[in-house]
């Protein structure tokens, strides 16, 4: 729900609440200082209100922090307590001369009585809070399924020109071996890029052998089109039968070879991998290319970062840095 919706929402309500504790008072013409303890008390409460429904329970109000919880209640209890206390009994009596609670009220007679009158503005924002968490928590259930049912008719749609371009492909490869080796090469590696893209697993991840070999395969293709000056240093370690998600690397390197400059000796597109104790740390860097981009390909950090939160949920940190020379990203998982 937008935050201008919820403002509304919010104005609306209090400006009803209000209308019924003063519409009766306006009507009789009872005075202001005759109403200046129910405007303090209702003052006080929205305070205690906005306490608990902006900072208390969005911060403790679930299995983990029920000790949080506590502590927070009895803070905005106090809160309560001291600010009415703050109001009526020592400016109302500097600005009114007159005080809610005679001087010789108990202390305890005094807290007990408020903590009384605190609790009802308690228990309000944590019912419109978990109303809201709910209503919004429905409104993203709603939105994933309606993702996910768009994404599985694309791709249902999309099987047949991948199988057919495969096909193909192994079609064009025996074509091209007596024309050129350098010409079936290429289409050999095409291929075996588009086979990679159609295979499949029930979890959707494979090992990361699979995908180094995916990587390989798409720089040799690169290096075919831009040999001999391509400068790329691809390195790994550590890596063996771990599993990843599939494609998850590659945007990586893609958005490298298509910004970056491939061609500089001396400052070359460096790639390196590295799993060590279950932790999975790619990092890619570029010169930063200045020439007009083609803006047709390529994949956006944006879509990127979904991924990951999707697959790779508190797992994941992203790490992004450009000093205007330099281009370079570093993904670190726990596998």
């Amino acid at each position: 729900m937008k935050k201008i919706k919820i403002i509304s929402i919010h104005i609306l309500c209090w400006v009803l609440v209000l209308a019924y504790f003063y519409g009766e008072m306006l009507i009789k013409g009872i005075t202001l200082s005759a109403a200046a303890f129910d405007i303090s008390m209702n003052f006080i409460q929205i305070v205690e209100f906005y306490v608990c429904y902006l900072w208390l329970y969005p911060s403790f109000l679930n299995r983990s922090k029920i000790p949080q919880l506590i502590l927070g209640i009895l803070f905005t209890m106090a809160l309560f307590i001291a600010m009415r206390y703050f109001i009526e009994q020592i400016l109302y009596f500097q600005w009114f001369g007159m005080k809610n609670y005679s001087d010789d009220t108990p202390m305890a007679k005094y807290i007990s009585d408020n903590i009384y009158y605190s609790i009802s503005f308690l228990v309000i924002p944590a019912a419109v809070f978990s109303i809201q968490q709910n209503f919004q928590s429905e409104i993203s259930n709603r939105k994933l399924k309606d993702e996910v049912v768009k994404s599985e008719l694309a791709f249902l749609k999309s099987q047949i020109n991948p199988h057919f371009l495969y096909n193909t492909l192994n079609y064009v490869y025996s074509l091209a071996i007596p024309v050129s080796d350098k010409l079936a090469n290429a289409v050999l590696r095409l291929s075996d890029l588009m086979r990679y893209t159609l295979n499949d697993s029930p979890d959707g991840k494979v090992t990361l052998t699979k995908e180094v070999e995916y990587l390989e395969s798409y720089i040799e293709l690169f290096k075919m089109r831009f040999e001999p000056k391509f400068y790329v240093e691809f390195t790994t370690d550590g890596i063996a039968e771990q599993k990843v998600a599939a494609l998850m690397l590659i945007p990586f390197v893609e958005n490298a070879f298509k910004h970056g400059v491939v061609n500089d000796e001396k400052q070359p597109v460096r790639i390196k991998l590295k799993v060590q104790n279950n932790r999975l740390s790619f990092e890619v860097s570029n010169k930063i290319s200045h020439a007009q981009k083609d803006h047709s390909s390529g994949v956006g950090l944006v879509n990127i970062q979904r991924r990951l939160d999707l697959i790779y949920p508190d797992k994941h940190e992203l790490l992004v840095s450009n000093n205007g020379n330099t281009y370079k990203t570093t993904l670190i998982l726990n596998i």
